[in-house]
């Protein structure tokens, strides 16, 4: 296949086509448009669906273009992944707009995930040319050693092979077609094919491109990306499936990730499948925080709460704290907020219509507290506030559901230990909060212990909202926040999903992979012997 022209499309340019391995290919199957939610219209062009052919040929690319792409020097990927964040940049207006009227965010929203697009990929191209991500370990021959000699073993770690990426609604950008998954995987050196979410076709084709003319003018082979759009239950299961793929990430709801999750155990080869599915993420305002700012932490909390309509991963969707006055003043704090928020536009009808769903469902087992504003607009988030008793949550299935907007549940507990009774019943969850003044660290400190086993995240004094992009980020937890709670989906950590390890015993020192190879040509960070070491 012929690699493209470079190119700086715009969204009139849009052609509604696959991306193959650097070849555009019109879809065959069902015909879909992006909507825009604020008013229900569609947007032009059509996408049309890709089916089998399409993902044999997309996998046959990735799995030609592996050897070569993992072969290729950290140096090579860290520019490859340069090269993206800037063609994303240099797309300026184009992209945030089409991804503005695709998703219903506001222009802000939309340039900051830009700019935590090309954040996360600038800081995987770091993580390459430090060279920690080869884990090199050396253990010298010891061949006096008694009673037996040892041999020289040394490790390092290499690429699983062709990844599958499935872009999120939620973030167009970040957490899509060059998003974290995308930019892991590249980085440790696997080919990755994006399966693109029919919420945001066009948004996906422009950034396809703008990583095709990155694959194109780095010198990647073209089988390095390839972009797909197509039923998740038929092509995303078609490309699970596929024999030639090794790894998958996910971000989306808890039935689509189970269900991949099963059909990747189902393989005559099962592979790992990377996928945050669903959190509540709960706070615990605890007494003492309470009595001291309770109307503080309830206007913060609503504000959480209401963050792009509630659409976050992270949107705080239960508050779990001992009942009395300073409960009660953090619940009508929060009431009068609710009541005053203004419902704003949410991702897709779909989603829309889910929502009133769950809210529906929580009135009658729970009291609600607030509701926000009404509106004529479509697709509006009205936010919706709503309180129960521990007995009655821990009781409920209802309950204990995650409803994906701005919605959430106050649970009043008669004392600590009934509020860590009900930290300990939880399912896993992405993030934990803890609100405490100075009183409340012996208590803090008993409720941590219990939330280490609950969420991959525990945050103090302040809110769920907002994931930072580092080397410390945990974004992940037990299921069903995620599928494996080992991993993390932000943060350089994020590459270890990609990779496993090798050992390398007694291997001729001419053969020996630089990473680990005698004199440490790449000048990186080794254990050897056990010890740190640049030598």
């Amino acid at each position: 296949m012929t690699p493209p022209t470079a190119t700086a499309p715009t969204t009139d340019s849009l052609t509604g086509e696959l991306i193959i391995a650097g070849s555009f290919v019109a879809g065959t199957g069902t015909q879909i448009r992006a909507i825009d939610p604020s008013t229900g219209d569609e947007i032009d062009p059509p996408f049309g669906h890709g089916g089998d052919a399409d993902v044999d040929a997309a996998c046959a690319a990735a799995a030609d273009a592996f050897d070569e792409y993992r072969s290729t020097t950290s140096e090579h990927r860290a520019t490859f992944l340069e090269a993206i964040a800037s063609n994303l940049e240099d797309l300026g207006d184009t992209l945030i707009q089409r991804a503005v009227r695709e998703s219903g965010l506001p222009v802000g929203r939309i340039t900051g995930e830009v700019g935590r697009t090309s954040g996360q990929l600038r800081l995987f191209a770091s993580v390459l040319r430090d060279g920690g991500w080869n884990g090199a370990r050396i253990d010298p021959a010891q061949p006096d050693r008694a009673p037996l000699p040892r041999a020289d073993i040394r490790q390092r770690k290499i690429p699983l092979g062709p990844v599958v990426v499935f872009g999120a609604s939620n973030f167009p950008l970040a957490f899509s077609v060059a998003g974290g998954d995308t930019a892991s995987a590249l980085a440790a050196g696997c080919p990755v094919i994006v399966k693109a979410h029919d919420a945001h076709p066009g948004t996906s084709e422009l950034v396809g491109r703008a990583i095709t003319d990155a694959v194109a003018a780095t010198g990647m082979p073209a089988g390095t990306f390839s972009l797909l759009f197509g039923s998740g239950r038929g092509l995303g299961t078609a490309l699970v499936t596929d024999p030639r793929i090794k790894a998958v990430g996910f971000t989306g709801s808890r039935s689509g990730g189970t269900a991949l999750v099963a059909a990747a155990a189902s393989r005559p080869e099962p592979i790992p499948v990377y996928a945050e599915m669903s959190s509540i993420n709960p706070v615990f305002p605890l007494d003492a925080a309470l009595r001291t700012r309770g109307e503080e932490l309830g206007k913060a909390f609503v504000a959480s709460l209401t963050l792009g309509s509630g659409q976050f991963c992270t949107n705080p969707g239960l508050v779990i704290a001992v009942d009395g006055p300073g409960l009660d003043a953090f619940t009508a704090a929060a009431r009068d907020a609710v009541s005053e928020s203004t419902p704003t536009t949410m991702l897709t009808p779909n989603i829309a219509t889910s929502y009133a769903d769950g809210v529906a469902a929580l009135d009658g087992p729970a009291t609600v507290v607030a509701r926000g504003g009404d509106t004529q607009a479509p697709n509006a988030c009205s936010a919706a506030l709503f309180t129960t008793d521990a007995e009655s949550f821990l009781a409920s299935e209802v309950l204990q559901q995650e409803v994906f907007g701005s919605s959430s549940l106050i649970v009043r507990c008669t004392d600590t230990d009934q509020v860590r009774s009900v930290a300990a019943h939880l399912e896993g969850q992405l993030t934990a909060t803890i609100h405490t003044d100075d009183a409340d660290h012996d208590e803090a400190a008993r409720l941590l212990h219990v939330l280490e086993l609950r969420a991959g995240r525990i945050l103090f004094n302040g809110w769920p909202t907002g994931v930072e992009v580092g080397h410390a980020m945990v974004h992940g937890g037990p299921f069903p926040a995620t599928s494996d709670s080992r991993t993390t989906s932000v943060g350089s950590l994020a590459i270890e999903r990609f990779l496993r390890p090798v050992a390398y015993q007694d291997v001729p020192s001419a053969l020996l992979p630089s990473a680990i190879a005698d004199g440490n040509p790449d000048h990186i960070w080794r254990r050897v012997d056990g010890t740190l070491s640049q030598s």
